[in-house]
């Protein structure tokens, strides 16, 4: 789902009269010391009825009824998917359906509802901007995995490994041991090899990285690695990286390289 193509369209959403617009952010990160009971349901169910009781009272029954109408459909929506549930919930929504935009996400938002006669996008907009689809590229001498993230999730990894009896990159396939292991001769001789034809085993990759990063519409490229392949690789890239990080990442946790490039 692309969060910006939806934003544009929420921002042209405006309702008049009893059928408004519903918006809410749910914080549902486990690791939040004010959720380690969650909270978050007591806070959504007085979300909810703090809106009820004020339709009530104002003797306004279509706005009370459309109201109850979207309540159910939240309600709904949350029982349907608590067990998938990460750091927040969103909401957006109206009695008549016209409008209904509700995801899970692993960014944490600020508890907060809204019912009125356009959307609430704030926190949706610093969600695109904080975490946005990205390329990380993590690089090792022969080896390159390239990990696609939007909106502080997994999308799609790939290896590739340079085959050095060809020279040319290919799919990794499975473990291989690394060429750095063995005796010191060997080290020394495959080290002296990936420093007389780094830039050109880089520049044969780098168009593959270049189309991928187009085609998947990156808007922001990171590279991760040790100095001499990160800054190699960036040099031949033609898309700008926003960020160089020189550590040896390559084995770690998805996981763990996002929070890395996000933190």
């Amino acid at each position: 789902m692309n969060f910006n193509k939806e934003i544009e369209k929420l921002e042209n959403i405006r309702r008049e009269g009893p059928n408004k617009v519903f918006t809410m952010y749910l914080n549902t990160d486990p690791s939040d010391p004010e959720q380690q009971g969650g909270e978050w349901k007591i806070h959504l169910k007085n979300g909810l009825r703090n809106f009820e009781q004020y339709l009530e009272e104002s003797g306004d029954k279509e706005e009370l009824k459309n109201f109850q109408l979207v309540k159910q459909k939240v309600e709904k929506f949350v029982k349907g998917n608590e067990q998938e549930f990460l750091r927040s919930v969103f909401i957006i929504a109206t009695a008549d359906e016209e409008v209904w935009f509700a995801d899970r996400v692993q960014m944490r938002m600020n508890t907060e509802f809204f019912w009125q006669e356009t959307p609430e996008l704030t926190q949706l907009r610093k969600l695109t901007d904080v975490y946005p689809k990205s390329g990380i590229i993590l690089v090792q001498q022969d080896e390159i995995k390239v990990i696609e993230a939007y909106l502080n999730e997994i999308e799609d990894t790939d290896s590739f490994e340079l085959d050095l009896d060809t020279n040319d990159w290919r799919k990794k396939k499975g473990p291989r041991p690394a060429l750095g292991q063995g005796s010191t001769m060997q080290k020394d001789g495959f080290q002296s090899r990936f420093n007389a034809n780094k830039h050109r085993w880089y520049k044969q990759i780098a168009p593959k990285l270049d189309k991928r990063a187009k085609e998947h519409e990156w808007e922001k490229l990171f590279v991760i690695g040790e100095p001499d392949p990160a800054n190699a690789l960036t040099e031949e890239l033609n898309k700008p990286v926003e960020k160089v990080i020189q550590k040896n990442m390559l084995d770690h946790e998805e996981s763990k390289v996002l929070e890395e490039v996000f933190a």
